[in-house]
C-alpha cells in the first residue's frame, strides 16, 4: 500500500507541474480586456539636450515621446540629418520646442517632480501645437542640472 500511495503523489505532482507549466508558458495570453500601461510608441530623441536655463544654471537630459505612431521617415528625397539626429521630420521644431521650453525654466523646476510634471504637460501641448506629432506624453528619463 505504501508504494500505491508514493505512486498517487507523484502522479498528481506532475500533472500539477504541467499544469502550472503549460499555464506559465504555453498557454496563449488574453489581450481582451487588458489595458496597456504605454498606449503608444515610444520614441526617443537620439541626441541629448544641454540647455542654459533661466537662473543660469544648466541642464543636460534626454527626451522621449509616447506618440500614437511611429513617425514616419522622411522620404528618400530628405537630406541626411545630422549626426545624431534622428530621421523624424519634425525633429527640429522638437528639439525647438524642448529647448524653448526647458530654457525658461529654472533648476529648481527640473529637480522637483511636481515641477517636473508641470514641464512635460507643458512640452505636450507645445509640441501639439507646432507639429502634426500625436503625442500621448513626453518623458525626461535622464536630468542632471548644475
Amino acid at each position: 500500500m505504501p508504494k500505491k500511495k508514493k505512486l498517487i503523489v507523484i502522479l498528481l505532482v506532475a500533472v500539477v507541474g504541467g499544469l502550472g507549466a503549460y499555464k506559465l508558458i504555453l498557454a496563449p495570453t488574453s489581450a481582451v480586456g487588458e489595458k496597456r500601461k504605454v498606449d503608444g510608441t515610444v520614441y526617443v530623441l537620439p541626441k541629448e539636450f544641454l540647455v542654459n536655463l533661466a537662473d543660469g544654471r544648466y541642464a543636460k537630459f534626454s527626451v522621449a515621446m509616447v506618440l500614437e505612431r511611429a513617425p514616419e521617415e522622411a522620404g528618400s528625397h530628405a537630406a541626411t540629418p545630422p549626426e545624431g539626429y534622428g530621421t523624424m521630420p519634425e525633429e527640429a521644431v522638437v528639439r525647438d520646442v524642448v529647448t524653448d521650453v526647458v530654457g525658461a525654466s529654472t533648476g529648481e523646476q527640473l529637480t522637483s517632480s511636481a515641477g517636473r510634471e508641470r514641464l512635460k504637460k507643458q512640452l505636450r501641448r507645445r509640441l501639439q501645437q507646432r507639429t502634426d506629432l500625436h503625442v500621448g506624453d513626453v518623458l525626461l528619463p535622464d536630468v542632471t542640472v548644475q
